[in-house]
This record gives structure tokens, C-alpha cells and sequence, in this order.
């Protein structure tokens, strides 16, 4: 499949590079649709992984490239559950999204995150799977993850750790606040820093460069440079679990839910 158009997200394959462009409105929030379309994405990734030198990952929402999970639907998935229900979901949930990142985050091909404007939460943790990120100067990254009583749940913790250590992690999880594209860059976040609009571009650019070099070398280059962290990945999910289940973090939700403000996850 060269192309696909789906409800959150769209792909398009020129030659050896596959361009994924978000694009679920208000800003391309991970819920269960998102979910299936990464999945569907994975699948057809993994069946021409001898095909693909490079995919791109860019939004097509002038807001920013993800504001992170689907709170919304998290918190009316929850309502009317008993609590083995809901942990027996949100687990569901977690195992399948941990899946399809980690194989992102292991795929043969050079992977790049272009990425503008809000990338919060969950949208933070899809673009730290790539290997290089680009980002233009209207890019802001944050974890507001504790305001909700929960830690980030999509394996931001560990591969942030593997990238940068572990001083920015807690600068960043113990403090909820964003950090703008050039001190992303100063620490080491972010790995070019364009004009604004221009992320994509560059990506692209980024790509074409990579997709030159021999695939049986770069994917060895890859293996050695990108380790995965798989044992600190599977306690993310159970530390996240096991916040999960106090009351505190559903009325954080409904909070959340309940706010009127247009962009109720900006701080």
C-alpha cells in the first residue's frame, strides 16, 4: 500500500521515504482511533521494511504537531466501570499503544519528527521515537502529566532518559511546564532548529540525505546507537496503572473534561 487516508492520520510513499501527515482535529489527540491507524501504519511499515529507507512524521493542524492523549476519551471510557475494568482497559490500551511505538522506535528505516507548535504529553512521547527531530521555532514541549495525578504513559520516561538523561526528565515531569524550541534544542531535545513552517521541508530534505547511504549499514548503525529500553518501558505501564486507580486522577479527568476553555491542556 503506497498510500492511505484514515481517520487521524494519512501516509503517502515517494520512492524509498513515507510521509505520515496527522491530522484529527482539535490537535491530533491519541485516542483509540489514533491507535488503529498507527497500527495499520506499523503493519504496512513492517511488510516493506526492504522498500523504506526513511518516514517522516509531520501535522497538518496549524496548532501543533500533537497535543497528547485523548483525556476526553479516557474519562468517559472510565464512566460507569468498576475499578478492575477500568485498570483491565487503560492496561489494554497502554500495551497496544507501547507496541506500536516500540516498533516505531525499532524500525529498520531512519525515522524524523517534524514538528511545529504544541507537542505535549503523548504527542512528545510519539515524536521522541524518531531518530532525529526537527522542530521550527513555534515548537513547545511539555509533560503536564503530573496536574492529572499520572506520570506520561506512552514510554516518554525511558526513551527521554535513554536521549538526554535524566536531569531534563525530571525538569520537565516535576514541573509541568513547556520548554520553547531553542532551549530544545540547547539540551539537546531537538536535533535542527528551522524558520517557521519550514520543519517539514527540512524533514524531507533530512530524508532523501539518509535514504542514500547502503539500508544493511544504516539499520546495523541504528541497532547500535538506538538501544531500546524494554524492562524501564513495561514498568512505565505498570507505574501508570497503579495511579491510575485512585479517585484523584477522576477528578482530575472530570476537571479536565469539564473545563470551557478552548485549550484546556495549555498551561
Amino acid at each position: 500500500m503506497n498510500e492511505y487516508t484514515g481517520e487521524t492520520l494519512s501516509w503517502h510513499r515517494a520512492g524509498a521515504i513515507v510521509e505520515v501527515t496527522l491530522h484529527r482535529r482539535p490537535l491530533n489527540e491519541i485516542g483509540r482511533a489514533t491507535l488503529v491507524d498507527l497500527e495499520k501504519l506499523v503493519v504496512t511499515l513492517d511488510a516493506r521494511k526492504d522498500d523504506v529507507a526513511a518516514v517522516v512524521f509531520s501535522s497538518a493542524i496549524e496548532a501543533g504537531f500533537c497535543a497528547g492523549a485523548d483525556l476526553r476519551e479516557l474519562y468517559h471510557s472510565m464512566k460507569g466501570l468498576d475499578a478492575e475494568s477500568r485498570q483491565s482497559g487503560v492496561r489494554d490500551f497502554l500495551e497496544r499503544i507501547h507496541r506500536v511505538l516500540n516498533s516505531l522506535d525499532a524500525l529498520p528505516a531512519v525515522t524524523i519528527a517534524a514538528v511545529h507548535g504544541i507537542c505535549f504529553g503523548g504527542g512528545l512521547e510519539l515524536a521522541l521515537v524518531s531518530d532525529i527531530l526537527i522542530a521550527d521555532r513555534t515548537a513547545r514541549f511539555c509533560f503536564p502529566e503530573l496536574r492529572l495525578g499520572l506520570v506520561p504513559g506512552f514510554g516518554g520516561i525511558p526513551r527521554l532518559k535513554r536521549d538526554l538523561g535524566n536531569r531534563l526528565v525530571r525538569d520537565l515531569l516535576l514541573t509541568g511546564r513547556s520548554i520553547n524550541a531553542q532551549k530544545a534544542l540547547e539540551a539537546g531535545l531537538v536535533n535542527q532548529l528551522v524558520a517557521e513552517g519550514q520543519a517539514p521541508r527540512v524533514a524531507r530534505l533530512t530524508a532523501e540525505q539518509a535514504a542514500k547511504f547502503d539500508r544493511e549499514t544504516a539499520r546495523a548503525a541504528k541497532r547500535f546507537a538506538k538501544p531500546i529500553p524494554y524492562a524501564e518501558l513495561r514498568q512505565e505501564i505498570e507505574l501508570f496503572c497503579e495511579l491510575f486507580a485512585r479517585p484523584v486522577v477522576e477528578d482530575a479527568l472530570r476537571k479536565f473534561v469539564e473545563d470551557s476553555g478552548a485549550l484546556p491542556y495549555l498551561p
